[in-house]
């Protein structure tokens, strides 16, 4: 409670918890309980000091498992997490979701299309998460940056109670590294490199985007 205070007064608006799901790993319901239970406490915290939670149950892609079996997971993930949320009175209207979104394990030998991946992963939202929650911000994590564009675009080919946008990291970033490389001569081909990046996904959380511009390098994990 005192550090959230601290932060608001300090200018802070927004706090992020993370707690990480393991596929492989089992996860045992106890695992899952202790996961959902970590964030929604948290959540609840940062809340009473003015902050907006973002909330980020995370899956992890590390492994092989198929596209319904990682579907399985974060439904007893989101399903525990919003379960939390409601017991500690959590406002549901005043946070944010960062999750990661349904796909094949990063070793999967059955690879998933974008409106696959779309499907199964609007399906977990209308099946776990209020349309009172504003925002779903969704990790890029195990995914190259043309393959995590062209997810979020296809998931907003319809409307949704949500706004599903994107909070990425490796997306944003892998191939503006590459460009930039450190080095003070590549600084505006590097700087050139993200608007393009946050341009494309800016145009995906729109369902308008057009990957016929894109670089080898964005499909690179």
């Amino acid at each position: 409670d005192k550090r959230c205070a601290e932060y608001y007064k300090a200018g802070a608006r927004f706090a992020k918890w993370r707690s990480v799901v393991s596929i492989p790993a089992g996860p045992s319901l106890i695992a899952l309980r202790d996961c959902a239970y970590g964030l929604a406490r948290y959540a609840a915290i940062a809340q009473n000091a003015g902050l907006v939670p973002i909330v980020e149950p995370e899956v992890l892609l590390d492994g092989d498992q198929d596209i319904d079996r990682c579907l399985e997971v974060q439904e007893a993930v989101w399903a525990e997490t919003f379960k939390y949320l409601a017991d500690n009175k959590v406002l549901f209207e005043g946070i944010l979701l960062k999750p990661a979104m349904v796909t094949p394990g990063a070793d999967s030998a059955n690879k998933a299309s974008p409106e696959t991946v779309a499907k199964y992963t609007l399906n977990l939202l209308r099946r776990r998460v209020p349309p009172a929650v504003p925002g779903i911000m969704f990790l890029s994590g195990g995914q190259s940056e043309l393959e995590a564009t062209l997810n979020l675009n296809a998931m907003n080919q319809k409307p949704n109670p949500w706004h599903v946008s994107f909070s990425y990291a490796r997306a944003l970033q892998n191939s503006v590294l590459k460009t930039w490389q450190g080095k003070p001569e590549n600084l505006k081909a590097g700087q050139e490199a993200l608007l393009k990046r946050a341009k494309a996904n800016s145009q995906a959380q729109l369902g308008q985007y057009d990957p016929s511009n894109e670089s080898a390098d964005a499909s690179q994990r």
